[in-house]
């Protein structure tokens, strides 16, 4: 058995192990919340409004940093990796069914690497990483990787992914989130200096 073998046997049996000890009714109706898109709306409403309030000079460059992560993670995971990985989802394997409660439907073929993962911590690194930037104490914000993790294991817990395949889109997530954040921070220290030295070229031209 090689390792990637050996890779893909310790993933099905930690999927296992979550769908058959870890995984209960009871749990089952906040697992399907904590995936819902729609369930966290109003958690980024009151990110705007806070960064408004608290920033409100920052607040649109925010906006900006925020969508463009969301924009990279999921393009990248769902339309460049996971057609390049071509990895199955737990629910399309045949040894898998027996473990499956079908929860929510199957999706997509292609799982690795998970996009709700990969979405999840990358806005998560944006936010603490940003957040930190303007001067926010960084252990009020230590709940969006607690927030991205819970989100990751409840795609595990319904099926649609192998643990590795989150444990993926996480590092990757997280790349794009720091990524961003280096160009937030750049464009806050350098976007008025463009601004400035393009009205300066302007007015030189125009008394020329």
């Amino acid at each position: 058995m090689n390792f990637l073998e050996s890779l893909q046997q310790l993933d099905e049996q930690l999927f296992i192990f979550i769908e058959k000890t870890a995984a209960n009714e009871y749990l089952d109706p906040f697992m399907l919340l904590l995936r819902n898109p729609l369930t966290w709306i109003p958690l980024y409403v009151f990110i705007l409004v806070y960064i408004t309030v608290k920033r409100r000079d920052k607040a649109l460059l925010f906006l900006a940093g925020t969508l463009l992560c969301f924009a990279l993670a999921d393009f990248s995971s769902a339309s460049i990796l996971k057609p390049m990985f071509q990895r199955l989802r737990p629910c399309y394997n045949p040894d898998l069914q027996v473990y499956l409660r079908n929860l929510v439907g199957c999706g997509g073929q292609n799982g690795f690497p998970s996009s709700h993962a990969t979405n999840h911590f990358a806005l998560a690194a944006f936010w603490f990483g940003s957040m930190q930037y303007l001067g926010m104490k960084w252990q009020h914000w230590l709940w969006v990787w607690i927030w991205a993790g819970m989100i990751c294991y409840a795609q595990v817990y319904v099926g649609k992914h192998y643990p590795s395949d989150v444990l993926a889109g996480a590092a990757y997530g997280m790349s794009i989130g720091y990524l961003v954040t280096l160009l937030f921070t750049w464009f806050d220290k350098n976007g008025i200096k463009i601004k400035k030295s393009r009205r300066i070229e302007t007015t030189a031209s125009s008394r020329a």
